[in-house]
């Protein structure tokens, strides 16, 4: 067992229950102090919900009133049109009054109304931009009345008028029967709205002239829209209320769930304990009968109280509010300083636990970093640790001796590959000579004019120029996973698939090109905004079988590979010059990766010492690692006439490759490859064509 490990833990297993035990205790009295107070706080709600509700219709009621007053004293005033613009400003004084109108005792029928563009009124939709309807009915003596609509827009003004005959008779519908029978206001049973389509009730009053019934004024109000005040209105997040008529069948509720339906005219509304949601109907059957007391009751795990209370009297309708509210509301800020409680302890149990750690850290965390640091050297990974210091003068000497032990191994590998770095750590084996034969792919780039360059550059900036090429290059190898075996002045060495195995070495290769090819065109956009030279770099790639291992002497060997493969990517990338290309591939690398590759055919080859000839590639791009590096139409389209005329090469029909080369150069004037092949199909008997031979 580890020193600190035991400590911590022998500390949490003391502290943690004793914590724990606290939270607990205080966790049931606050739950004790939460329901002494919830009874309370719903009662009050309740009261005040009742009020609330009884403010919702008192203002309607108002105007109403006020309506059935104008009408008994000015008995010819609802008889015409003029009446409609004073019923349109109560329609627009609450947005939950959806109509207002008077009905006479003569049949006559005035409305101001609100619109909804998507109901079609007699038979058709209303204009575009509707938003209300001045709507009256005269009746006419030996013929049907006229029902007439004005549809106006949210400014009132005038977009149709509609008119077609009608039965329509305010004195036979409920609000109207309903204001003549109690000859006062009052408000109707649920009802559907004849000229809207809706359910809901109405406020009505009666007006007299004279002791006898004149007409009747009323006010439309839906139950989707008291069920919107419901929701409005909520005590808390998970409070549900209803408005219950004397039977218990649902009006209205907060969670705008429909519980009504209409046939033919008829509204049959649902009972509270015949909805989707069987909260409200357990909570319904735990009320207590006879009275309106606060009541609790569980359901699914968790504590709920309510209420059922019924309006006053002078409401005028035997409603009841149902409210039913989760425990859970009114001790969440108990709950909250008991989270405040755990966080506290926690918080300071951690605060314990890292004083306990840094007081046995004075003994173990020496050894710990030196270890960490040993194991980090053997990865080879990121920047040296700081060095260690200790009061303790063997840990000291042995922090002294690790470091240099870091030091000497990250300078090593800054000369040698990292992976035979890492592999000689891993394998705790001795250097030594040898090697052995292994297929990979070998990188070979140098700058263009780079001569010419060190004589118009001065040395220090032409040093800056050639570290940050160098720097472009090096970053590229690692991101594809290859070895840099050497920096030959301006020219770097690399190969891919030692000291690693790699099965796709070639396609890592061909990637790396284009990552410095990118790389370069930025540095020479920088270079260029400097008013400097650009600098462009040569890339030349082969795939063989090569010696792969240490050699050299035993007082000093280098990583490398050699072999006859080796010379031809150092002369591929001498080529480039031939044919003004920029990346030139063997045809082994484009045979090992070329699914992935955008190229073209460049020549066939030979080199000196063999007989076969080599056909050579320009590598253009390559799909599936960048946008950047994808080959664009005009690429694409060079590289198949490219291909077009290389077959004719191929073939030994130089006169049409000659023919299909200059087609390059008439669409692609630039093109360094179509020029030099032009150019040496032209000058050369074409029975005599000798391949070009590659030379360093």
């Amino acid at each position: 067992m580890r020193l600190r490990p035991s400590i911590l833990t022998l500390f949490i297993l003391l502290t943690v229950p004793v914590f724990f035990a606290i939270v607990a205790v205080n966790y049931v009295s606050n739950e004790k102090i939460a329901r002494d107070n919830a009874d309370e706080l719903i009662g009050r709600f309740s009261v005040e919900a009742i009020e609330n509700i009884q403010h919702l219709f008192d203002p309607i009621k108002s105007l109403v009133r006020s309506a059935a007053a104008i009408g008994a004293e000015q008995p010819g005033f609802f008889e015409e049109n003029r009446s409609l613009k004073y019923l349109f400003s109560i329609l627009q004084h609450s947005d939950r009054i959806i109509s207002m109108y008077v009905g006479l005792n003569d049949g006559s029928f005035r409305q101001a109304r609100q619109i909804d563009p998507a109901v079609e009124i007699q038979g058709k939709l209303p204009p575009p931009g509707t938003r209300y309807a001045d709507r009256w009915i005269a009746p006419q003596r030996g013929s049907a009345p006229i029902d007439h609509y004005l549809f106006l827009d949210a400014d009132r003004k005038e977009l149709g008028i509609s008119e077609q005959t009608t039965s329509y008779d305010p004195r036979a519908r409920l609000w109207y029967r309903t204001a003549q029978e109690t000859r006062e206001l009052s408000v109707s049973d649920v009802d559907v709205f004849a000229t809207l389509g809706l359910v809901g009730f109405t406020v009505g009053a009666p007006f007299y002239v004279d002791g006898a019934l004149r007409g009747v004024a009323a006010a439309d109000i839906t139950l989707d829209g008291l069920s919107n005040y419901l929701a409005e209105r909520k005590i808390s997040p998970g409070t549900q209320s209803y408005i219950l008529d004397h039977q218990g069948r649902v009006i209205a509720n907060s969670e705008r769930v429909r519980t009504y339906a209409s046939h033919n005219g008829k509204v049959e509304l649902q009972h509270v304990t015949s909805l989707g949601d069987e909260l409200p109907a357990i909570a319904f059957s735990f009320r207590p009968r006879g009275n309106e007391k606060m009541f609790s009751f569980a359901h699914a795990g968790q504590a709920y109280v309510a209420r059922l209370a019924t309006l006053p009297p002078e409401f005028g309708k035997k409603w009841q509010l149902f409210v039913i509210t989760p425990l859970a509301d009114f001790t969440s800020a108990f709950d909250e300083q008991n989270k405040r409680l755990a966080l506290f302890g926690a918080i300071a149990i951690v605060v314990q636990i890292c004083i306990i750690y840094f007081l046995s850290s004075v003994v173990s965390t020496p050894l710990e970093r030196l270890a960490l640091k040993v194991t980090r050297i053997q990865d080879l990974e990121g920047d040296n640790l700081p060095p260690l210091k200790s009061p303790i003068r063997e840990v000291a000497v042995l922090a002294r001796a690790i470091d240099t032990l870091d030091s000497a191994v990250k300078s090593f590998a800054a000369f040698v590959p990292v992976g035979l770095v890492r592999q000689l750590l891993d394998s705790e084996q001795r250097l030594v000579l040898g090697g052995h034969s292994r297929f990979l792919t070998i990188f070979f780039s140098d700058l263009e004019g780079f001569s010419t360059l060190s004589e118009e550059v001065p040395s220090q900036e032409l040093l800056l120029r050639v570290s940050a090429y160098l720097g472009v290059v090096t970053h590229a190898v690692n991101m594809e996973h290859g070895t840099i075996d050497k920096f030959i002045g301006d020219g770097v060495m690399a190969f891919w698939g030692a000291p690693a195995l790699l099965e796709d070495h070639a396609q890592r290769s061909c990637f790396a090109a284009l990552r410095i090819r990118e790389g370069m065109k930025e540095l020479n956009a920088d270079w260029a905004a400097d008013g400097k030279k650009p600098l462009n770099v040569r890339i030349g790639i082969h795939s063989d079988a090569v010696l792969v291992g240490n050699i050299g002497s035993k007082e000093r060997m280098s990583y490398t590979v050699m072999g006859d493969g080796v010379n031809i990517a150092a002369r591929l990338e001498g080529i480039n010059k031939e044919y003004g290309t920029g990346i030139c591939i063997s045809h082994s690398v484009f045979k090992e990766a070329g699914e992935r590759l955008c190229v073209r055919p460049i020549d066939d080859v030979t080199v000196k010492g063999r007989r076969s000839k080599i056909p050579i590639y320009e590598l253009v791009g390559a799909y599936g690692i960048g946008p950047e590096f994808e080959p664009d139409q005009a690429s694409v389209r060079l590289c198949k006439l490219t291909r077009t005329a290389y077959s004719a090469l191929v073939a030994e029909d130089y006169a049409t490759a000659l023919a299909r080369y200059q087609e390059i150069l008439v669409e692609y004037p630039g093109d360094p490859v179509a020029r030099a092949m032009a150019a040496r199909l032209a000058a050369i008997d074409p029975t005599r064509l000798v391949p070009l031979q590659m030379s360093r």
